[in-house]
């Protein structure tokens, strides 16, 4: 993709149609229809549960358009889907990293 995505084009109810998605589907199939992977740095929450903020903003990005983004054509951190998703009222969080056991 050569310009950035169009974000203001993402609302809400799209990125809740990704979450019912990734709820349907669970996460090895969302991951394997949508070409994203697990997050390992920020995590997403609505309600007690927990989602990989950049797939399911990638995935809101084709509902809210019909364009498919691939994970390389957008930033997932605090300058990308994390502002995004904050700016519509999501919860998004660093994810704690385990202490490892001595």
């Amino acid at each position: 993709m050569s310009r950035s995505p169009e974000w203001n084009r993402v609302d809400r109810g799209a990125v809740d149609r990704a979450v019912a998605e990734y709820d349907r589907l669970g996460p090895a199939e969302f991951f394997a229809r949508h070409g994203f992977a697990p997050t390992t740095t920020y995590e997403m929450t609505v309600g007690d549960r927990r989602y990989p903020p950049k797939a399911i903003l990638g995935v809101a990005y084709e509902l809210a358009t019909g364009h498919r983004l691939a994970s390389g054509d957008f930033e997932g951190g605090r300058s990308g889907a994390v502002r995004v998703l904050t700016a519509l009222g999501f919860t998004v969080r660093p994810i704690r990293q385990k202490l490892k056991e001595e």
